[in-house]
C-alpha cells in the first residue's frame, strides 16, 4: 500500500507513526511546504520518501494535515490527481468551507472530511507522538458522499488506531467545535496577552504563574499559522461563541462591583457540575 501524507508536523506525522505499526509494509511518502520538516521527517522516520506529483496518482491513501486555508485550496486539484479506487482523507478543524470545495467535484465519492480530535499545542514533525489518537473522537462529516468500499478502508485504519467515531454534519460540526475548542484556544491566546502586557517583567510571571495558569495557557503555545485560517474559517460560530462568553465575564464583573459574593459562589457552584459532565473523559479529547 502506498500512503501519501501531507504535511508533517503533530498530526501528519503522528498520523504517520500509527500507520507504520498498522501497516508495516506500507510506503510512507511525505509533502511539506518546509523542507526541514521533510528532512526531519526522514531522520525520524515518519515518511520512507519525499513525495512528488507521481506518488499522488498512485497512492492508495492520502491524509491530508495541512492548515484549513491551505486544504480548502489543495483539495479539489488532489482529487483531479487520485486514482479511482484512491482515497484522501482530511484532518482539518473545520468542516463546512473544506466539503463545499469539493461538493460537485467529479471524484468528491473519493473524500473523506474528517476531524480527529487530537493534539497537543506543540506542531512540526518532531512534536509526533505515539498512539496519539488512541481513544479520541473523530467527527466523519458527509460520509454518505463517500464510496461505501473507501469508507470501510478508512473505518478499518480508524479502529486500528482506537479512534471513536462520531457522525455530524458540516455545519453542526463547525458550532459545536466553536464552544469546545476554538473558543478556549482564544481564551487562552487571550489570557496569554493580558497578563505578558501587565506582567512588564517577565521574571515575575515566571515566579508566580502556578499550575493554574500553566494549564489554562497552555493553548497559547499552539501556531497562529495553523490557528489563524480556523478563526477565518469559522468566524460567525466563533462570534457567537465569544459574545456568550463576554456576557457571561460581564456578569461576573457586575457581581464583583457589586460585591454579591453570594452570587459569584452560585455561578461557580453551577459551573462545577461541568466535573460530572467531563468525568472519566480526558481534557485533552475534547
Amino acid at each position: 500500500m502506498k500512503i501519501g501524507i501531507i504535511g508533517i508536523g503533530l498530526i501528519g506525522g503522528s498520523m504517520s507513526k500509527d500507520l507504520k505499526k498498522i501497516l508495516p509494509d506500507a510506503e510512507i511518502f511525505g509533502f511539506d511546504h518546509n523542507p526541514e520538516h521533510l528532512k526531519t521527517a526522514l531522520e525520524l522516520n515518519l515518511i520512507d520518501h519525499v513525495g512528488d506529483d507521481s506518488m499522488i496518482e498512485e497512492a492508495d491513501i492520502i491524509f491530508l494535515a495541512i492548515p484549513v486555508d491551505a486544504a480548502v485550496n489543495a483539495l479539489p486539484d488532489l482529487l483531479g490527481k487520485v486514482k479511482d479506487d484512491g482515497l484522501i482523507i482530511d484532518a482539518g478543524s473545520t468542516k463546512s468551507l473544506i466539503c463545499s470545495s469539493v461538493s460537485g467535484h467529479a471524484k468528491r465519492r473519493n473524500f473523506l472530511a474528517c476531524h480527529p480530535i487530537a493534539g497537543t499545542e506543540f506542531s512540526g514533525p518532531t512534536a509526533a507522538i505515539d498512539g496519539l489518537y488512541d481513544g479520541k473522537t473523530n467527527i466523519i462529516c458527509e460520509v454518505e458522499k463517500t464510496a461505501f468500499k473507501l469508507q470501510e478502508k478508512a473505518l478499518d485504519l480508524f479502529a486500528k488506531m482506537g479512534m471513536r467515531i462520531r457522525y455530524m454534519n458540516p455545519e453542526a460540526h463547525d458550532k459545536h467545535i466553536a464552544y469546545v475548542s476554538h473558543l478556549s484556544h482564544i481564551s487562552s491566546f487571550m489570557l496569554g496577552k493580558t497578563v505578558i502586557e501587565k506582567e512588564k517583567n517577565e521574571r515575575d510571571i515566571f515566579d508566580m504563574a502556578g499550575s493554574g495558569f500553566e494549564s489554562t495557557v497552555r493553548l497559547a503555545k499552539s501556531s497562529p499559522d495553523m490557528w489563524t485560517p480556523i478563526f477565518e474559517q469559522n468566524k460567525l460560530n466563533v462570534i457567537e461563541t465569544l459574545e456568550e462568553y463576554i456576557q457571561n465575564l460581564q456578569a461576573f464583573k457586575d457581581k464583583l462591583l457589586n460585591n454579591d459574593m453570594e452570587g459569584i459562589y452560585q455561578e461557580m457552584e453551577d459551573t462545577n457540575k461541568i466535573k460530572e459532565i467531563l468525568k472519566g473523559i480526558p481534557l485533552n479529547k475534547i
